[in-house]
């Protein structure tokens, strides 16, 4: 049993997923963490048989941080997803397929877009707006369909995960608990959503970020203002 939701807004993506592990009617745990961070602006929400989730998205860490090292730069979230979906999709085909569903979140420093992608264990791959896997997809997809709309800034878009966990919480027969994060410029942020401004992180990140972006133009200036003045003397 598992439930995640996914959401992009205009220049962010908000991932969230219970924290259960569980088999049938029994609970193993209640503090189980199946989102796992790929690079610095790149994470995946995982569910499926415990033992398959885990190895594979191991697998998948391990190979996206060698590329890094070859490469000496992280792989996009469009690139990510297709070497993603063709592992998937080449297990099925082995004696030990993977029995994994996932979504796939990142934000391309390139392009300055959220990508959100939805994959299944049988290798099929799909870009969305929003998307859920598990239990809450029976139940939360209309209450996305009714209020995510293109360009939903953060707070926004955090009100829609809201929404979508009351869903679940209330029409569910399994009560669940969720982690989330979201991933903008700026890397990935932890959610606290029990805390009265969960976005308070992510401001805190971006007044950082504007702050080392502001000072470095200072510097830049200061050094130009400089080699003018040299050249004029």
């Amino acid at each position: 049993m598992q439930c995640s939701f996914g959401i992009t807004g205009k220049d962010f993506v908000l991932l969230a997923s219970d924290t259960s592990a569980s088999r049938s009617i029994i609970q193993f745990k209640s503090d189980e963490n199946k989102i796992k961070a790929l690079g610095p602006h790149l994470a995946m929400a995982y569910g499926g048989e415990p033992g398959d989730t885990n190895n594979f998205a191991e697998y998948v860490e391990r190979n996206l941080r060698l590329y890094t090292i070859r490469h000496d730069q992280p792989l996009l979230p469009p690139s990510a997803s297709s070497w993603i979906r063709r592992t998937l999709a080449n297990s099925i085909r082995s004696r030990r397929p993977y029995a994994v569903k996932l979504l796939l979140a990142g934000f391309d420093v390139t392009t300055m877009r959220p990508h959100l992608y939805w994959l299944d264990e049988l290798g099929t791959r799909a870009e969305v707006p929003y998307a859920a896997h598990g239990m809450g997809m029976h139940v939360a997809l209309s209450t996305m369909d009714k209020w995510c709309t293109p360009g939903i800034n953060k707070v926004e878009g955090l009100e829609v995960l809201r929404k979508c966990i009351d869903e679940a919480q209330t029409r569910l027969t399994v009560k669940f608990a969720f982690n989330a994060i979201l991933i903008d410029v700026n890397g990935i942020h932890t959610v606290d959503l029990a805390a009265a401004d969960p976005l308070a992180p992510v401001h805190a990140a971006q007044a950082a970020a504007d702050a080392k972006a502001a000072q470095a133009s200072s510097v830049q200036a200061e050094a130009v203002a400089s080699a003018e003045a040299v050249a004029a003397a």
